[in-house]
């Protein structure tokens, strides 16, 4: 039943990989699409993997391996960003670009979603709720968030920043790491693969782990180059594209796995998924930027920040305050969600008044947590105990 699907996903990675080995020369726009597909299909590939994988491994090395595969498609993208930007400064501007665009499409549009399938497919209502397990991604998040103010304050991306956002990733793996453990409920093509017997699963998933790596490799900077180009050739703002385009390839995958769980009446499931995601995204994928700039470099560098790129992290990081404030109480409402549809949105259309945007995020932060107070004690206390 689900052979189809996961035939399609090894189909979409085939005309890339054909055209990156054999050198063949086409439009840039041509070039971008396919290359943006071939990650799209290794993302799926990679994700169905990662699923069939937590029933054959250790729970501590599980959640590490998961929290590194989950930002590994946008992470493949953005770090050549950072790695040519030691040649070409420009290519600085495109690795914020991404990485900003990622982190803001994933609450300002992913988290939404969750909460759109839910009211629709629900009769209980319109909020989703999250166990209070989740209280611990929820205060990692907001850990970083609030270390993640400093950045466009001292205008540069550097080695401070990646030890104090791997710093939290690795307290966060480690504190999820000894969460309880369950069987993992394993949908679609993931449960097709689930379903073989021990030996003929491990030998699957360890090929479709090696296989999507390997296109996902051998994609990043064929797509990146290539969207860039045909932004300049159709005369749009490559920034944009680098923003918003490439994010989307690399996102997809995890918003429909989570639409999914949700559609199936796991809602709580599927928002989880896109917080833990949001977590590894804004520590994991931004702490390694700098390190990755710095090897290219050959000695000890830092990424500086023009206006455009300050403005662009303030608004994200004034986006995930936010975010980290309407989740304290362990919901997502309704009124919530439309609140970071629509800011994302009006940000998303009218790029000029980002720092006008991050200001009502900031005063709307603020205002959660006056209303919500009573219940950060308790996430606090998640940052050191379940």
């Amino acid at each position: 039943m689900y052979r189809p699907y996961f035939a399609m996903a090894i189909l979409l990675t085939l005309p890339a990989m054909v055209l990156r080995l054999t050198g063949a020369h086409v439009s840039h726009t041509l070039e971008a699409a396919l290359f943006g597909l071939a990650i799209l299909g290794a993302a799926f590939l990679l994700s169905w993997a990662a699923e069939v994988a937590q029933k054959d491994i250790s729970q501590s090395l599980a959640v590490a391996i998961l929290a590194l595969i989950a930002v590994l498609p946008e992470y493949a993208v953005d770090l050549y960003f950072a790695w040519t930007a030691a040649k070409d400064p420009a290519y600085g501007h495109y690795a914020t670009a991404n990485m900003t665009g990622a982190n803001r499409l994933l609450v300002g549009f992913g988290w939404p979603l969750i909460v759109l399938i839910f009211a629709f497919r629900s009769r209980r209502g319109t909020n989703v709720k999250l166990e209070p397990s989740h209280r611990t991604e929820i205060a990692f998040l907001g850990l970083a968030t609030l270390y993640s103010i400093w950045i466009p304050i001292k205008g540069r991306l550097d080695l401070f920043d990646t030890f104090f956002l791997l710093l939290i990733f690795a307290g966060y793996v480690f504190r999820i790491s000894g969460a309880a453990h369950h069987e993992p409920e394993l949908l679609g093509p993931a449960k097709w693969i689930g379903d073989m017997p021990a030996f003929r699963r491990r030998v699957v998933a360890s090929l479709m782990f090696v296989f999507s790596g390997t296109v996902i490799f051998m994609s990043a900077e064929p797509f990146a180059e290539a969207l860039v180009a045909a932004g300049k050739g159709w005369g749009i703002d490559e920034f944009l594209l680098v923003q918003w385009l490439a994010p989307l390839a690399s996102e997809a995958p995890e918003f429909i796995v989570a639409a999914i769980w949700t559609w199936r009446g796991d809602a709580e499931a599927g928002l989880g998924a896109l917080v833990s995601s949001k977590v590894n995204q804004w520590t994991l994928l931004v702490g390694t930027i700098p390190l990755v700039y710095s090897f290219s470099l050959g000695h000890v560098g830092a990424l500086t920040l023009d206006t455009v790129q300050t403005h662009e992290l303030w608004l994200t990081t004034a986006q995930s305050l936010f975010a980290v404030a309407i989740l304290a109480n362990l919901s997502l409402s309704w009124y919530g969600a439309t609140l970071l549809f629509s800011l994302f949105a009006v940000q998303l259309v009218f790029a000029e008044i980002r720092m006008q945007v991050s200001a009502i995020y900031v005063a709307l932060a603020l205002l959660v947590v006056a209303r919500d107070r009573v219940h950060y004690p308790a996430v606090i206390r998640a940052l050191f105990k379940n």
